[in-house]
């Protein structure tokens, strides 16, 4: 039974070590759209979705990155992200996108375009209805 007792313990403590370092290892959630896309990025642009939300396009110098951030986190609703690089036939194709629902925002989406055109925009749920935005060709060059 002394055994069984010591056992169980260690057992119980190394279970708690566990799940402590489990909860410091977590991911932080982004406290802004730039420290969504991460370190070096500046905001070139922006797109206001009603009161709900807004889609903020990023850039580093070389690649351009997208976050639609809610102005009011709170219960899950769908949020979209999204970017694409114009090919050479002038066409968009393979759009990056996050298209979920959650709390804060969509995204980072990224794409490298240096010298094309991109498509970007985003979209979020306002009182039940889907409303989505894409810029069309834009930030050429």
């Amino acid at each position: 039974m002394k055994r069984l007792k010591k056992t169980l313990s260690v057992t119980l403590a190394t279970a708690a070590m566990i799940a402590v370092s489990a909860m410091n290892n977590t991911a932080q959630a982004a406290s802004s759209p730039i420290d969504a896309c991460g370190g070096g990025y500046h905001q070139i642009d922006s797109h206001r979705l009603g009161s709900v939300a807004t889609i903020h396009l990023l850039y580093n110098g070389s690649t351009n990155c997208v976050v639609t951030w809610r102005t009011n986190p709170g219960t899950a609703i769908r949020l979209l992200a999204a970017i694409a690089r114009q090919e050479s036939d002038g066409g968009f194709r393979d759009y990056v996108n996050d298209d979920d629902k959650y709390t804060t925002y969509a995204g980072p989406v990224k794409v490298s375009a240096a010298g094309r055109c991109i498509d970007w925009g985003g979209g979020v749920t306002i009182s039940g209805v889907w409303n989505a935005w894409y810029s069309g060709p834009s930030h050429c060059g």
